[in-house]
């Protein structure tokens, strides 16, 4: 698995389930199903349109808007080392494995973003049964299935590329594995406060992946943790509410200390995936900086004015603090240099319909 992988020294193996064992031909179909549009109903959009290698497997948008044009509510997540969180997007806690999220994306009708539905998805398989090279691929990838495309095996597949998106190479990783050059004084001392009692970042931000929300294959079930916080985005009329159908956990759970809930993201790329936050209500990583400084974002008018330092749900971890224009600006700097270019120029996860031109 590690070579498959390609997995750096530190990284520990992945939780893989078994149902879905690893395999090179997999991950080959994968990566071709990732690219093609012929995966969207419409044939308009492939995964790769709201996940682009270049910014790290994000889009670059406040939100996407899926095949038919409708506009999502939450920004696309980057997707590196995808394979560690312990819960997968932002605000559900029950999509525990990538054969259970990817389902969402390819298959959802509210919103619609691949548009895989009841009425097309004969039409959709059908186009990767025409196909001869696909034909080979889900072959070789499924060599005990005398059937061809499934949304099964697409799922499967997809789930066994997207674990392949290992990001080990930062500046920062350089750093960690002993190059003393690879950070400057400012990123060393963004570090440092990063990892201090007063910026707190590592409280939610710590481990390999830099998020709290993490497991692998030696995490034991009684160990896992599947953390959610509210960082006071917003307040809406005082009583804690975000935006009406993008109240995080709350939308699920039903439970009003739920409100505001979102999953701690990994910080890995984080340079690369402007814009932030769970509605990309954030354009830089200062302004994100500035919002744990401040304990909150106050909204002084429109729809959503209130004051998020004040939301009642929001983490005892988010509280104002004082900090100088020059420690943010070293923190903003230390996040920059977990930026991993081998990771976003890597040929074995970018399109295979472009090799050769």
């Amino acid at each position: 698995m590690r070579q498959l992988l390609k997995l750096p020294e530190n990284f520990s193996e992945p939780a893989i389930p078994n149902y879905n064992a690893l395999t090179a031909e997999k991950i080959a179909l994968g990566r071709h199903l990732f690219y093609d549009t012929r995966l969207s109903g419409n044939e308009t959009q492939s995964c790769s349109s709201c996940h682009q290698q270049a910014l790290a497997f994000s889009d670059g948008k406040v939100t996407p808007t899926g095949s038919t044009g409708e506009r999502l509510l939450r920004n696309s997540l980057g997707l590196a080392n995808v394979a560690y969180p312990s819960t997968l997007t932002w605000g559900n806690n029950v999509l525990l494995e990538l054969e259970d999220q990817i389902h969402v994306p390819i298959e959802s009708d509210s919103p619609i973003e691949l548009g895989v539905v009841d009425g097309n998805r004969a039409e959709v398989l059908a186009r990767f049964d025409a196909d001869p090279d696909y034909r080979r691929l889900f072959a070789a990838a499924f060599p005990q299935s005398e059937s061809g495309a499934t949304i099964q095996k697409i799922i499967f597949s997809l789930a066994s590329f997207c674990r392949t998106m290992i990001s080990g190479d930062s500046a920062y990783d350089r750093y960690y594995r002993g190059d003393q050059s690879a950070l400057t004084e400012q990123q060393l001392r963004g570090l440092r406060l990063f990892n201090s009692e007063q910026f707190e970042c590592f409280h939610c931000h710590s481990g390999v992946n830099f998020t709290i929300s993490y497991h692998d294959a030696q995490t034991t079930p009684e160990t896992i943790t599947y953390p959610f916080f509210n960082n006071g985005l917003y307040n809406i009329g005082g009583d804690g509410s975000y935006p009406l159908g993008n109240q995080g956990l709350y939308e699920l759970t039903g439970d009003i200390f739920d409100k505001g809930k979102f999953r701690p993201q990994s910080l890995r790329n984080v340079g690369l995936t402007a814009p932030y936050m769970h509605d990309g209500s954030f354009a830089t990583l200062r302004e994100v900086v500035q919002n744990y400084v401040n304990g909150g974002r106050l909204i002084e008018s429109g729809p959503y004015a209130g004051d998020g330092r004040r939301n009642p749900f929001k983490s005892g971890l988010v509280r104002s603090f004082a900090a100088t224009d020059d420690e943010i600006d070293a923190v903003v700097a230390f996040l920059e240099s977990l930026s991993d270019f081998t990771f976003v120029n890597n040929p074995d996860l970018s399109n295979p319909f472009l090799e050769g031109e």
